[in-house]
């Protein structure tokens, strides 16, 4: 499927920024499945600097410096994404999640997509006893692991409600864990906590969801809206799987990557420093458009 993806972030200040420095990650790049075809940042106020990188995990990061006041500043990508159709494995024909735990411990893989780095705790995600019980209920001893997982999103999304405002970028998944409620990126971190918590590998995805549903299909939370969902490790043959527990499906040919870390801290769109005073909103608007 080849899609026009069209983002526009708007940083509204209250007071104008003499100075700032910011570090976006708005670019996709090609990976396994997904190849990007043209993909460019128009940036206003234009910056007096401005650099491109990667880090570790592959992720396309951008720096910029602007030095002239504004009040307001914007970031908007166009770019061309085609993401392959790709059939996941047969849930049942997935090795015993405990088996799945024993190789991702051995590993000695040290490279970006390792499952070692995405075993332990990170900056926003910790390993929480309640959400790990939670759980364990989907991963009974010598179950398949994909048929764990399947059973789990289904679970989160009828126990968990979605709802925006509940939460902010920075609850953690305990906090929107006893609410029972909270956007993508707290389900995501739910998930992720309480995989690692019974010791499987868990990437977070942050990404974008098909505008337009297809036809008789219901159309999907968070599409209209920057996306998150998570990667589980499911043994060295089936390797990375995504799962969207927002949506209680598997991550398909809708998903489109953007980045991918440990956590939301890894991904975040937009990071950096101000010089100026007052509050400041951000509003963010996504179209996906398949390409006919």
């Amino acid at each position: 499927m080849i899609y026009d993806v069209r983002q526009t972030t708007t940083c509204s200040y209250a007071s104008p920024v003499a100075r700032a420095r910011h570090v976006l990650r708005l670019t996709p790049v090609s990976r396994d499945g997904e190849r990007v075809h043209v993909a460019a940042l128009q940036i206003v106020p234009e910056p007096a600097h401005r650099r491109e990188g990667q880090d570790f995990f592959g992720n396309r990061l951008t720096w910029i410096e602007i030095n002239q006041p504004h009040e307001v500043l914007t970031v908007k990508l166009s770019a061309r994404v085609v993401v392959d159709a790709s059939a996941a494995p047969a849930a049942l024909q997935t090795p015993e999640w405990e088996a799945v735990r024993e190789d991702a411990f051995a590993t000695s893989d040290i490279g970006p997509l390792s499952p070692a780095h995405f075993l332990f705790p990170s900056r926003i995600v910790s390993l929480d006893p309640e959400i790990r019980d939670y759980i364990r209920h989907s991963f009974p001893p010598g179950r398949a692991v994909l048929d764990a997982a399947i059973e789990l999103i289904g679970r989160m999304k009828a126990d968990i409600v979605y709802e925006i405002g509940a939460t902010t970028v920075t609850t953690t998944p305990p906090m929107s864990f006893a609410l029972r409620r909270g956007v993508c990126q707290d389900f995501a971190h739910i998930m992720i906590s309480g995989l690692r918590g019974i010791g499987l590998p868990a990437a977070y995805v942050s990404g974008y969801l098909r505008t337009a549903p297809r036809t008789g299909t219901a159309r999907l939370q968070g599409a209209d809206a920057m996306h998150a969902w998570v990667l589980l490790w499911c043994g060295p043959a089936a390797g990375w799987i995504g799962l969207d527990p927002t949506n209680a499906v598997l991550a398909s040919e809708d998903h489109v990557t953007l980045a991918i870390g440990r956590d939301y801290t890894d991904v975040a769109p937009m990071d950096g420093v101000i010089l100026g005073s007052g509050g400041q909103h951000i509003d963010v608007s996504v179209n996906v458009m398949p390409v006919e």
